[in-house]
This record gives structure tokens, C-alpha cells and sequence, in this order.
């Protein structure tokens, strides 16, 4: 092994889960918990590098990533194509994975499986050895995937309905209020635009009964003409009611995400949408996207084929990577299939990592999501900018952030201090702190 070689060779890799502040924001399974865990990925090369990376911070990840970060030590940061293998060797099927009916409340992404939690997990190391190798050669991450094809990357604001604070007083307080109407959506959207430059928007639905999601969106319609408008569910219709909302909002709605779950009836919806199939709605198709029944490698064959989605929104946390983003990418080309990108709860590291993935994407056409804007605490040193609603894709070497050792200390006190009880993301826990009878509504809920 040559000196160079050696150099990347990793020699120490470092966990740090943290707790990370997040709003009351509500979604149709309850609300956000007052904090969020996300795990900090720290690798450190033979020659001194360090790259970071980011995921899930839940129990059932920390379980998968102990034993992965060990193994780790002494492989090089370029060996990525090794990832995969070495983490079904050492992994195993963690408890976390529930079963085929669990769905993974966290992630809103569909079933949770033992295949899917390592995807989540040795993505957060494939951003780090990325980020190691880049510091190291002096590129930055997104010439590792082969070169920009943008210099900046849109991204939409992401609102949702909300309370003005959690119950009981927990958490942090911020000054946004409440949004549980048409004019507080509206107001919402409005502080999004003048503070971040956003000129596109994605409501969070399946909270309130389907005609009031549907006068929120004709409220922002009005409100931002011409603007590209989302609405996303989280599979909480029916097929009826997802074809309801689709002849009310057809001329309005740039796509809708996940009206129902499942591929079956995302298939259902999307035949009736384009005339081929019972109960057609009339007038142009309305895409249907995903971030739910299109989650691997192994759901796109049956999803294409049926022509259930014509959007995938890819999230790097849980298809394994960046490099998994670009194959996603040429595979939804290949099909004719439209390419964004989701967003869960995460801090800086991440956006760095999505903004980087998202410049190599040729044919990335709509606007990305993102929680950032919502976060008000980092593991950064400085923060990263929403300029006119886009995010600068930096030329520095690796993922061109450093990390704030000062306040990951802080956050990952916190999760320390925590009794257990915030550790896994749950947001029906949260919700019967206002409402004790709550439990996660079956779907279709309307």
C-alpha cells in the first residue's frame, strides 16, 4: 500500500447522537416531538482528515452504526462500493425493523425494513468518506460524483400546519404562532418568501379534513399566482377522496405527493388521472409523486411499470447514499420519470450533502425540500443560505462545512440527559401529551 493509500485509511470513527430542536408541526400522524434525534458521523483518516456525515439518530440506527463504525477502521474512504456488503455482514436485521405492516412514523417513507434502516445508515458513512476523501484531494464532493451541472439548487418552502408551541411548554419557543387555517398557511408562506427567497410551496396535509387542505392550497394559489404549488398527504386519502381533490385542484397543483399509500392505489389514482382507468377525472394529468411506495431499488419495477408515480422524490438518508441518488436518477430517466428530492428533520451536513448530489442531477426539474429553515440550532460553524430560494453549491474540498464542536457537545448533552423517552422519533407519543387518547389514524383516514 502506497503512502497515499495509507493516508486514507481510516483510523478512528466517531458517533455522536444528538438532540436537535424541532417545531410543533403537524402531519397526519400527530406532531413533531419537541426534539428530533439525528446521529453525527465523524470518520478520521491515517493523514489526519476528517469527513462528516449525517442520519437518523433513533435507537434502531445507533444499534446498526456501532458495529459498522468499527468495522470500518483501516478500510480506505474510497472504498464505498464495499459499503453495502460489509453492512448486511456486521449489521444483521435489527428489533427496529417491525415487520411487513410497520410503518416507519419518523420518516413518513412507507415499510420499515431491516434492508431499509442499513440504507439509512451506511449512507450517513458514505457522505463522511466522501467528505474525507474530498478534504484530502483537495475536490469537493460533488466532482467525486463527476462534476456540477449547476451552480446553485432550488429549493421550495415547506409548510405545515402547526401549533403555536408544544404542550405543556416543552421544548424551544420560536416566533412563527399557529397555522391551522387558509390564513395562516398563507402567512407562513409569505415569511418563507420574504426571509428565504422561496417561490415555491409544499404544504404538509393529511391533518385536517380534505376540503380544508384543499382551501389552503386555493388560498396560496391566489395568494402567489402562477407559483408552483404541492400537497402532500402522507397517504392519508382514499382513492375517492385523492381523486376528489385532484379535479379541485388539477389547474392548480404542480404535482401531489403520496394522496394515498401504496403502490396499488397510486396506480388507481394515477390510471383514473390520465383516462386510461375507472372514474377518470377530466382535464390534463395531474403528477402524482412519491416519497412513500418508492423507497429502493426494489420498488421501482412494479411503481414504473404500473405508471403509479410520475415524480420520485429521493432522500440520500435512506437510498443509501449519494451515489445511490445519482443511480435512482439515470434509472427514473431511463422511464420517463420526474426526480426531486425529500426532506425529514436535519441539520447542516445534510443539506451540504443534498445540495452537492442535487448539482450532479441533470435532470433535477423541480425544486427540492428542505426542513432546514425550520431547524434554529446546527452543528455548524456557520449556517448555511437561502439566496432567491436556492442554496450555492460550494467548490470547496468535501462538503465545504465544518463542524461546531462547541455545540455538538452541547446537543449531544441533551441527548444524554434525555430519560429515553425522546430517543425515537414518535409522533403519536407527542401527540397525546394533548390529546391522551391519540393513537396513529389508520389510513385511508378520509
Amino acid at each position: 500500500m502506497t503512502d497515499r493509500e495509507n493516508a486514507l485509511a481510516l483510523a478512528e470513527v466517531r458517533l455522536t447522537p444528538v438532540l436537535v430542536a424541532d417545531p410543533p408541526l403537524l402531519n397526519t400522524q400527530g406532531v413533531h416531538q419537541p426534539y428530533t434525534p439525528r446521529l453525527i458521523i465523524e470518520v478520521v483518516t491515517e493523514g489526519g482528515v476528517t469527513g462528516l456525515g449525517e442520519t437518523y439518530g433513533d435507537a434502531g440506527y445507533l444499534e446498526l452504526a456501532k458495529p459498522l463504525a468499527v468495522s470500518l477502521l483501516g478500510r480506505s474512504v474510497t472504498d464505498l462500493n464495499g459499503l453495502p456488503a460489509l453492512a448486511a455482514e456486521v449489521c444483521g436485521d435489527p428489533a427496529a425493523a417491525n415487520g411487513p405492516d410497520a410503518v416507519d412514523v419518523g420518516g413518513l417513507r412507507g415499510v420499515r425494513t431491516a434492508d431499509k434502516l442499513r440504507l439509512s445508515v451506511l449512507s450517513g458513512f458514505e457522505v463522511a468518506c466522501l467528505d474525507a476523501w474530498g478534504k484530502a484531494v483537495g475536490l469537493p464532493v460533488h466532482a467525486l460524483l463527476g462534476g456540477k451541472v449547476r451552480d446553485t439548487v432550488e429549493y421550495g418552502a415547506y409548510l405545515f400546519y402547526r401549533w403555536a408551541a408544544h404542550p405543556g411548554g416543552r421544548g424551544e419557543r420560536d416566533d412563527w404562532g399557529a397555522a391551522l387555517d387558509p390564513a395562516g398557511v398563507v402567512a407562513q408562506a409569505r415569511r418563507f418568501a420574504d426571509t428565504y427567497g422561496f417561490t415555491s410551496f409544499k404544504l404538509k396535509g393529511g391533518v385536517f379534513e380534505p376540503a380544508q387542505e384543499v382551501a389552503a392550497i386555493k388560498a396560496l394559489a391566489e395568494a402567489f399566482p402562477g407559483r408552483p404549488l404541492r400537497l402532500d398527504p402522507n397517504g392519508a386519502w382514499s382513492v375517492p377522496t385523492a381523486l376528489a381533490v385532484a379535479q379541485e385542484l388539477g389547474d392548480v397543483l404542480e404535482y401531489l405527493e403520496d394522496p394515498v399509500s401504496g403502490t396499488a392505489r397510486m396506480a388507481e389514482v394515477a390510471a383514473a388521472l390520465s383516462g386510461t382507468g375507472p372514474g377518470g377525472v377530466p382535464g390534463a394529468r395531474l403528477p402524482l409523486a412519491t416519497n412513500m411506495c418508492v423507497t429502493t431499488f426494489g420498488e421501482i419495477a412494479e411503481a414504473f411499470t404500473r405508471d403509479a408515480v410520475q415524480i420520485v422524490l429521493s432522500d440520500h438518508h435512506y437510498w443509501g447514499g449519494l451515489r445511490a441518488t445519482r443511480e435512482l436518477a439515470a434509472v427514473c430517466a431511463a422511464f420517463g420519470v420526474g426526480v426531486a428530492m425529500h426532506s425529514n428533520t436535519h441539520l447542516g451536513i445534510s443539506l451540504a450533502a443534498m445540495t452537492q448530489v442535487a448539482a450532479t442531477l441533470p435532470g433535477l426539474r423541480y425544486a427540492c425540500d428542505s426542513h432546514y429553515p425550520w431547524q434554529t440550532e446546527d452543528v455548524l460553524t456557520e449556517r448555511l443560505a437561502f439566496h432567491d430560494g436556492r442554496v450555492a453549491v460550494g467548490d470547496a474540498p468535501g462538503l465545504g462545512v465544518e463542524l461546531d464542536r462547541d455545540r455538538l457537545a452541547v446537543l449531544h448533552r441533551r441527548w444524554l440527559a434525555d430519560d429515553g423517552t425522546l430517543r425515537d422519533r414518535d409522533d403519536a407519543a407527542a401527540m397525546r401529551r394533548a390529546d391522551p387518547g391519540w393513537t396513529a389514524p389508520a389510513v385511508p383516514r378520509w
